[in-house]
């Protein structure tokens, strides 16, 4: 009983570390990409105003810009939904 306990917690503090140093900056380097791509395409889309195939360009980084933050808002989500399902801690 003691050696599962130890190793329940070996594992509780491995998976803390992983999503404090990797999993969780990762998403934020992710979205805020997500956010540089979304905004690229507002300013591909006002800046070509006379131009439709430069105006394709930029609603198409917009779309994926805005399917690409949802994807790591729902990363997110899961990822604390996990957390907090197997109680370890959410780092703020």
């Amino acid at each position: 009983m003691i050696a599962y306990a130890a190793a329940a917690d070996v594992a509780r503090n491995f998976l803390m570390k992983l999503n404090d140093a990797i999993l969780y900056p990762l998403i934020s380097l992710m979205m805020a990409a997500a956010l540089l791509v979304f905004l690229w395409g507002c300013f591909e889309f006002i800046m070509a105003a006379g131009d439709p195939g430069a105006r394709t360009t930029g609603k198409k980084h917009i779309l994926w810009g805005i399917v690409g933050m949802v994807v790591m808002v729902s990363a997110y989500g899961i990822l604390t939904i996990a957390v907090g399902t197997f109680g370890l801690d959410i780092p703020r």
